[in-house]
């Protein structure tokens, strides 16, 4: 403590304003760190919340004394604690983000409960039950659902129910399927509805209109030309490379139902299915008589003898039946059916190196060209009647200028540290350098006889003290300069070695003379000690 109190006095006004400053900042950075180590890290509980449901669950969270953090609408706890307290707050039905469902019929009792409270909490249980159901999704961060259903209403015409469902999605739009999908859950649940009387809403993007089939084929149509075109592109890469080919793929679909009906007779082709024949004979004979008179009422009158007369007529009748070929054809064309189909296709010579090392492009044959369509063409399935076309040209890239420089792994890239905890070591091992820098090193590297010298102590000048020369004090003055004195303190009994080479003079008489000017008090107490061990040897 003395040491620190004699170095503490020898020191200027700038260097003792240097050692407060550092100390200052090491017990801050001492409290920083040790606070930083106390302090939980702290990992997300739940985020997105209802205010009702985020209250719920702060109060559950106080209640058990848990350290929480909120971040907007973020629950933020412990790292250590959030498993478990997901576990035990859903067990007690927290977050309870859509409403309640049957639950809702349980508070409801005999007495004094009429049909159109019963019903109207029946209706508000199945919403809640089906926004439940929604909100299991996730693609769905919140959803509330609306029923209207007036059957049940008495002295009204019955019209057909209808419902409306408003979601919020986690991230970007709802897409159309899923859309679809709400629409068909909703119906099922709720009996007479029809999935077309179903409106799905979302939060930011709006009515979804999920009852056109042309948006679902237009998504179907871009799905197969990705597949298409990822075949060809992986097919091709095999054998130019990697990123040497690219590949332009379009696809023509059928957006509308079409049917054809063809019926057609062949006369040429005719078959006697049956044969009809039809022979009519008539055979008549007629007898002419005489004019009526006297004569002939007489027997042997002149009428008695008259002409006679016969006919016949014989037809003949045939009918034969054919069957003609007829030939029906009804062809139906449901959206989504291939049209038409085009590929275009860049693909990148090779490139060689000459004599000189310059490197050197050359298309590729048109051999390989010819091989290359026909595995394209088999890929995507070449129909040349229907009108599809593949288009495959060897052209020379150019080369994309890199922008910046590439990122390049750090010596612990491959390292599996914690970041948190590297980064705590760092501060430590700032903080003890700096402390040894500052703070420890003038403290230690401060030699007493040079604080005696510039501040000399009250209490030294009162002792004695005595320099013992070596044996070899008496040699020649060109080796004084290897020569150490050594400084004891009689009071203390404290040596200390000073090598005389250390001083800035080259002639060793000369040093001798500057140590004894710029040190006369301790060079008197010398010679007296000299003097006195003197007299008591003589």
């Amino acid at each position: 403590m003395q040491q620190i109190t004699s170095i503490w006095t020898s020191l200027d006004m700038r260097k003792r304003i240097i050692v407060l400053a550092a100390t200052l900042a090491m017990f801050i950075a001492v409290i920083g760190l040790s606070r930083m180590a106390t302090t939980s890290q702290l990992t997300l509980l739940y985020a997105g919340l209802e205010s009702g449901a985020a209250g719920d669950v702060v109060k559950a969270l106080e209640a058990r004394g848990v350290v929480y953090e909120i971040r907007g609408g973020s629950i933020f706890v412990d790292t250590s604690q959030r498993d478990s307290l997901r576990m035990t707050l859903a067990s007690e039905g927290l977050p309870a983000n859509g409403g309640k469902g049957y639950e809702l019929l349980d508070g409801l009792s005999g007495f004094g409960t009429t049909s159109q409270m019963f019903d109207a909490a029946y209706w508000r249980a199945k919403e809640g039950e089906l926004a439940r159901t929604i909100v299991a999704s996730p693609l769905i961060q919140n959803a509330r659902v609306h029923i209207a259903n007036t059957s049940t209403q008495m002295f009204r015409q019955r019209n057909e129910p209808s419902a409306s469902v408003t979601v919020t999605t986690a991230s970007g739009a709802l897409p159309g399927a899923q859309a679809k999908a709400l629409k068909f859950l909703v119906a099922s649940a709720v009996p007479g509805l029809l999935p077309e009387r179903v409106s799905i809403i979302d939060s930011r993007g709006g009515l979804i209109a999920v009852g056109d089939e042309r948006s679902d084929i237009s998504s179907l149509t871009s799905d197969r030309a990705l597949t298409l075109k990822q075949n060809v592109e992986r097919l091709l890469e095999a054998r130019v490379g990697f990123g040497n080919a690219v590949v332009e793929l379009n696809l023509e679909t059928a957006t509308e139902h079409e049917s054809l009906r063809e019926r057609r007779f062949d006369p040429e082709t005719r078959v006697a299915v049956s044969t009809d024949t039809l022979e009519t004979s008539n055979s008549a004979k007629d007898n002419e008589g005489a004019g009526v008179t006297v004569a002939s009422n007489l027997p042997n009158g002149d009428a008695a003898s008259g002409g006679n007369s016969s006919s016949n007529t014989s037809e003949t009748r045939e009918r034969i039946n054919y069957e003609v070929s007829e030939t029906t054809r009804e062809v139906v064309t449901t959206p989504g059916a291939i049209k038409r189909l085009t590929v275009a296709v860049l693909i990148d010579g090779i490139r060689t190196s000459d004599d000189a090392g310059n490197e050197v492009w050359t298309s590729r044959s048109a051999e390989e060209i010819a091989s290359l369509r026909e595995l394209v063409a088999g890929a995507i399935g070449f129909d040349e009647a229907r009108g599809d076309l593949i288009t495959i040209k060897s052209l020379e890239f150019e080369p994309v200028p890199a922008l910046g420089s590439a990122p390049a792994g750090g010596v612990l890239s491959g390292l599996a540290i914690d970041v948190t905890s590297l980064v705590k070591i760092i501060v430590l091992a700032v903080v003890a350098l700096i402390l040894g820098l500052f703070v420890l090193r003038p403290i230690f590297s401060a030699r007493p006889e040079e604080v005696a010298a510039e501040r000399p102590d009250p209490s030294l000048q009162s002792s004695s003290v005595a320099i013992t020369p070596p044996p070899s004090a008496q040699a020649s003055s060109a080796d004084a300069s290897s020569l150490p004195a050594v400084v004891k303190t009689l009071s203390s009994g404290e040596v200390v070695d000073t090598d005389l080479s250390e001083i800035a003079d080259p002639d060793p008489v000369e040093r001798l003379r500057n140590l004894i000017a710029e040190r006369q008090s301790d060079t008197v107490e010398i010679l007296r000690g000299w003097m006195e061990e003197d007299e008591e040897l003589a």
